[in-house]
């Protein structure tokens, strides 16, 4: 679950409050009847208010926001929220959504910053845009992918929520103002207020009158929302007419617009659709050619997008690494045979790890053999590698080291000694795969990473085929490290790279799913590689291969939730791990990963303001970890503290809703299954402990002493340490830096 480190606006008032509270009580830290403050400042959001719209209208990207501010003559306001923070929830949840509120907002162009994800993906299997529950009228893709563009022009290197920056194109990009750390809602909403006031009138910008064919022209939302409506809506005629508007178009990105034909039904619309495709000059084209050339197609389509691909590479450096990444994939590497290695590792035995004593003696054995024949290269060699393994164990360290705070030094030392012993058993001739992994891998745990990529790259070369040893498995991810780290060395540079490359990544990582001794990250390395270059396909092969040889790996299934999210939505999460739960024979653990995955579909449905689905996929969450316990009493300590992030979730539905009573008894029952539980933090950033704390501010202002009497005690009951601000809200602001700062 995704969380930036952002420092609350709310921090700074907040912390004169509690100084005041402190001093009153003598320096003691706030307990559990001293909250209430802060909640009353910033109310959380009912059910309700989510229920209601945005009414704050953000554009798609930056350069949209430029585009439409240069037409318009209008100044940019930039919003920065963060999920869970209490002033973010506040504005996100209520301010935004009032009308009087967001008519202050009218006079800019408005874009919103946020890391969050709040809707599973961007787009549904028709390509039509999906809009963040949060934020209206963008997608989540769109509020995340524009934070780092406004973090590294106007936030002056600290992430701040919430934030309002008033920006001044036609001055140069000059702030109007940038206010945080506010001590209220109305200094910032009178900022907002006076930055767009006594402006010289402008004549306002007529779109509803224009031409569709014009309006694809444009970057401005109310007009990108109308093509597209226009699109969906229209006759066959009409959506023709608009996509040879996109061809006329280059320079913008029409990607939603071109979505739309490209998984459409129509075969011929999204053939012209591929062609203006292929024919965009946009950056945005990228990632939309990629996922395109997943789908059939035929030869010459294909050839033009990869084509397509070349020429915008000469512009923007990935388009190159991503048309390297579709050549790379369809052709085998020269270094390894993998259906040689496939053919020799199936049922390959490999021998049993042995205990330390034992290696410790094979070193001695082989100093003494080699003090007694120093000239025999193969003496050397076999010290080298005994050598290797001691320096690998981690009871090495822990047995040898005099003290703990010399034991790094101790095993530099054995590293040492390995590399010395393999470089004098290659000065008396020794030669092939084994000295060079030994020096490989030495050099790596060294840090000397040149020498251990050209060792390792040597190694594989002469690898014997089949080879069941650590080393050859070691030696083996080294080399594919090597060839990525040679590769994202050259995406950073913008240079180009033979696409053999990643065939070698590819074949590396494809042996070592299959070897013997291969470990679950390395599948999620290879997975996130691929992913990272846009392989989806070939990751999500890599994947599933990963998840039947590692069926418990945590990594794994994150990444499974994760491809599911994005490609089949909330609904889809719940139906892989159904259809999982029903193979014969079952997964171990899987009962487990499914509870998990129901949490992860009720917070989803929390955020997209569906509380009935998400109490329902508590439920179903809880059951699954009472059965994972039932399965697998082991289990029942983490699964108790999912149980109780579960039963915290539902109460703050109920509290949400209204229903204190409901709220109160999933609190008390979060609290008594697992204490220690009360103040992680959810995938929407709300902890058991925050949810109390609203609740009692609630609670008092309804006159229901009785119920808030309850939650104080259950509150005191807990661990002090538990109470106390989430680490992210107790930074203090710098010495001077409060409310307004103006430039």
């Amino acid at each position: 679950m995704l969380r930036a480190h952002l420092i609350p606006a709310h921090t700074f008032a907040l912390v004169l409050a509690l100084a005041a509270v402190a001093r009153g009580q003598g320096g003691s830290q706030p307990g559990p009847r001293d909250v209430g403050a802060r909640e009353s400042m910033w109310p959380a959001p009912s059910a309700e208010d989510w229920m209601k719209p945005c009414l704050v209208n953000f554009q798609r990207s930056w350069d949209d926001a430029l585009a439409v501010a240069k037409e318009t003559h209008k100044p940019i306001l930039v919003c920065v929220n963060m999920d869970g923070e209490i002033a973010s929830e506040h504005y996100a949840g209520i301010r935004y959504r009032q009308s009087d509120k967001a008519a202050l907002y009218a006079p800019y162009v408005c874009v919103i910053a946020s890391v969050y994800r709040h809707a599973p993906r961007d787009y549904d299997e028709q390509g039509r845009r999906i809009l963040c529950p949060r934020f209206g009228s963008v997608t989540c893709g769109e509020h995340i992918s524009i934070e780092p563009t406004l973090f590294e022009q106007f936030m002056d290197g600290r992430r701040i929520a919430p934030r309002h920056i008033g920006i001044e194109l036609e001055q140069g990009q000059t702030e109007l103002y940038d206010v945080f750390y506010a001590f209220d809602t109305d200094s910032v909403f009178q900022a907002i207020q006076d930055g767009a006031a006594n402006r010289p009138p402008v004549p306002p910008v007529v779109r509803g009158d224009r031409a569709l064919e014009l309006r694809v022209a444009s970057r401005e939302r109310e007009d990108r929302n109308a093509v597209e409506q226009a699109y969906l809506l229209g006759e066959r005629m009409v959506r023709r007419r608009l996509l040879e508007a996109a061809l006329v178009a280059r320079e913008l990105d029409h990607v939603d617009l071109l979505r739309l034909a490209l998984f459409g039904l129509d075969v011929e619309l999204a053939k012209l659709a591929r062609v203006a495709l292929a024919e965009s000059d946009s950056e945005k084209a990228i990632d939309l050619i990629v996922e395109v050339l997943r789908v059939p197609m035929e030869t010459i389509e294909r050839e033009r997008l990869l084509a397509a691909l070349e020429r915008l590479g000469e512009q923007f450096p990935r388009a190159r690494t991503l048309a390297a990444v579709q050549q790379g994939l369809a052709r085998p590497s020269r270094a390894l045979d993998v259906d040689g290695w496939s053919e020799k590792l199936a049922g390959a035995e490999y021998p049993a790890p042995s205990e330390w004593s034992t290696i410790e003696a094979r070193v001695e054995q082989g100093a003494r053999a080699s003090r007694a024949q120093p000239g025999d290269p193969a003496l050397q060699l076999a010290l080298s590698e005994a050598a290797l393994a001691l320096a690998i164990d981690p009871k090495t360290t822990r047995i040898l080291a005099a003290d703990y705070r010399t034991a790094p030094d101790y095993a530099r030392l054995q590293f040492e000694d390995a590399r010395r012993a393999a470089r004098a058993a290659e000065d008396l001739g020794a030669i092939g795969w084994r000295v060079d992994a030994v020096i490989a891998l030495s050099s790596y745990y060294l840090g000397e990473m040149e020498e251990a990529h050209a060792r390792a790259a040597a190694a594989v070369e002469v690898l014997p085929t089949g080879e069941t040893s650590w080393n050859a498995m070691a030696v083996l991810a080294l080399f594919a490290d090597a060839r990525q780290q040679a590769i994202l060395a050259a995406v950073k540079a913008g240079t180009s790279w033979p696409s053999e490359w990643l065939a070698d990544v590819n074949a590396a990582y494809s042996v070592l799913a299959q070897h013997p001794l291969s470990v679950d990250h390395q599948a999620v390395a290879h997975h996130d590689f691929l992913k990272a270059l846009g392989a989806r396909a070939r990751a999500a092969q890599v994947l599933e291969a990963g998840l039947a040889r590692f069926p418990e790996s945590w990594s794994l299934h994150e990444r499974l939730r994760m491809q599911t999210l994005e490609e089949r939505g909330i609904a889809g999460l719940e139906a892989v791990y159904s259809e999982r739960l029903r193979r014969a024979p079952r997964a171990p653990g899987l009962e487990w990963f499914a509870g998990y995955a129901q949490l992860v579909t009720a917070e989803f449905y929390r955020r997209a303001g569906n509380p009935s689905e998400a109490v329902s996929a508590y439920e179903r969450a809880i059951a699954h970890y009472e059965a994972s316990i039932a399965e697998n009493p082991a289990s029942q300590p983490n699964s108790d503290h999912y149980v109780a992030l579960a039963l915290a979730g539902r109460a703050r539905l109920a509290f949400e809703h209204g229903d204190h009573e409901r709220a109160v008894l999933d609190l008390l029952a979060a609290f008594a299954r697992k204490p220690a539980a009360a103040a992680t933090l959810d995938g929407l950033n709300l902890s058991a402990v925050d949810t109390a704390k609203m609740l009692l501010a609630r609670l008092g202002e309804g006159g229901r002493d009785d119920l808030a009497q309850r939650v104080r005690s259950a509150l005191e009951a807990l661990d002090p340490a538990l109470l106390e601000l989430p680490a992210y809200e107790r930074e203090l602001p710098p010495d001077g830096a409060r409310g307004r700062r103006s430039r």
